[in-house]
């Protein structure tokens, strides 16, 4: 955080102060948040209203953990605090406030409907080794996550990764207010969110604010294996830099393999040269995100053999994309259920199937929200791609994913509905053993990352 006193807040949000104490008013030199429980020494906190919690209660408890000031709606009397109309605007003043005396720092922000936390890490490792670079562990990308990251950089922050994520159609364009990129990335345009936004021609053209944003100095990475994201190219007056698989990109992969772990190696072309990246991720797709983090790597001058090892040894950092663990028995766990749509669904189900060569497969699939009209077909799409795949153990877990398992029943695939993560449970640790592999893969709010992370432990919690 770049200090900031809170008469400064004042000017920058236009609020009323509260509660100064006659010895001066406190300087927030630690983290913004508005978690008390994430407040530190020097931190302020922002006491936003949420559909069921208002964070005003909760002051007390970020002045206990270190917080020195509030912003806040309404007065308080447990901290020195700034008083405004709107607290989300005034936390975006802030966060602007902080960017702009950032005196060297170059802003890249990532967008796409699947893959934008992995390649965030991937990039925040790749530009961290170089840099001091700010790409907050985790899916900031909202209105309020994109502010608590900007509002992490400091004086010597020479990187700023962005994730910017979205659920209509302005979005984007308002988070690139906030944190304006002088480096775009769109990874893909598929059908998450489909049912909010009414259809995959609206997503791209949500998607396609982050390239809108960008100065005519810019730079746009797209993904030219995706038709829709390779024409954003008509949408900038930055540089467009095209990544993919195809002979038409400037920073291409070749000779992709797969090896039996689920990890893919391929040779990287691009204008500065040639290298081998054999990847520690797993699943063949994050070979295109490790093309457009090669391409952001380049740009911002780092080397291609420095930015080739850095991808290569990059591991997962934020949970649940991919986690593989091998338990003690044997039996390897495969946790990716922070998220999930039709694409990252069967991304997902590829990785298994490279996996289980020779073992038992297992995917324990749920539901796939915000899919609207689309939403049963989708999810009975992801069944057959199980089925093509050859995967063993078909699990379908909750009432959303149900048409999953309406299907008829291919040779060499069993496939059984469970109404709930319990009875999902209770079915593997009767009949998984060494060597099987187990995926499971959902939608964050379908919970089944928190029965991937009890799955790991071999003791029957029953």
């Amino acid at each position: 955080m770049i200090a900031l006193s809170l008469e400064e807040i004042v000017t920058i949000t236009g609020g009323q102060p509260h509660g100064i104490p006659a010895s001066g008013s406190p300087i927030v030199t630690g983290a913004v948040v508005t978690d008390s429980r994430e407040a530190e020494p020097g931190s302020l906190y922002i006491a936003r209203i949420g559909e069921s919690m208002d964070g005003h209660l909760f002051v007390a408890g970020a002045r206990d953990n270190g917080a020195v000031a509030a912003l806040t709606s309404r007065p308080v009397e447990e901290l020195p605090c700034v008083v405004v109309e709107d607290v989300q605007a005034a936390f975006v003043a802030i966060s602007r406030a902080v960017l702009d005396r950032a005196t060297d720092l170059t802003v890249i922000g990532i967008t796409g409907s699947s893959g934008k936390t992995s390649t965030k890490d991937l990039l925040g490792t790749v530009l961290g080794a170089a840099e001091p670079t700010i790409a907050p562990v985790g899916s900031y990308n909202s209105e309020v996550g994109v502010p608590l990251t900007v509002t992490r950089v400091t004086d010597e922050t020479r990187f700023l990764v962005v994730e910017m994520g979205a659920r209509g159609i302005g979005h984007i364009e308002y988070l690139t207010h906030i944190a304006p990129p002088r480096i775009g990335v769109v990874l893909n345009v598929g059908t998450a969110h489909v049912g909010e936004f009414g259809s995959r021609e609206a997503i791209a053209r949500a998607k396609g604010e982050l390239v809108e944003a960008l100065p005519d100095d810019g730079i746009a990475v797209l993904n030219a294996d995706d038709p829709v994201v390779a024409a954003m190219a008509g949408r900038t007056s930055a540089r467009v830099v095209l990544v993919g698989e195809g002979a038409d990109a400037q920073v291409r992969a070749e000779d992709v393999v797969v090896a039996a772990d689920g990890r893919a190696t391929f040779r990287a072309v691009t204008p500065q040269g040639e290298a081998t990246i054999a990847l520690t991720l797993v699943g063949r797709h994050h070979v295109g995100n490790a093309l457009a983090v090669l391409a952001v790597a380049l740009e911002c001058g780092i080397a291609l053999d420095t930015a080739a090892a850095s991808i290569a040894g990059a591991g997962v950092v934020s949970r649940w994309r991919m986690e593989v663990t091998e338990r003690p028995d044997g039996v390897t766990v495969v946790n990716d259920a922070y998220n999930a749509n039709p694409d990252s669904m069967k991304a997902a189900l590829t990785a298994l199937q490279s996996m289980g060569e020779g073992r038992r497969t297992w995917a324990v699939l749920g539901s796939m929200l915000e899919l609207g009209d689309e939403s049963d077909e989708d999810h009975r799409e992801v069944g057959l791609e199980a089925q093509r795949r050859g995967i063993d153990e078909l699990v379908v877990v909750g009432e959303t994913a149900r048409p999953m398992a309406a299907l008829p029943v291919a040779v060499g695939t069993r496939i059984r509905w469970v109404a709930d993560a319990e009875e999902a449970e209770s079915l593997l640790r009767a009949e998984v053993a060494a060597p099987d592999v187990v995926l499971f893969k959902s939608s964050r709010d379908a919970g089944l990352r928190w029965l991937g992370d009890s799955f790991i432990d071999q003791e029957d919690p029953q």
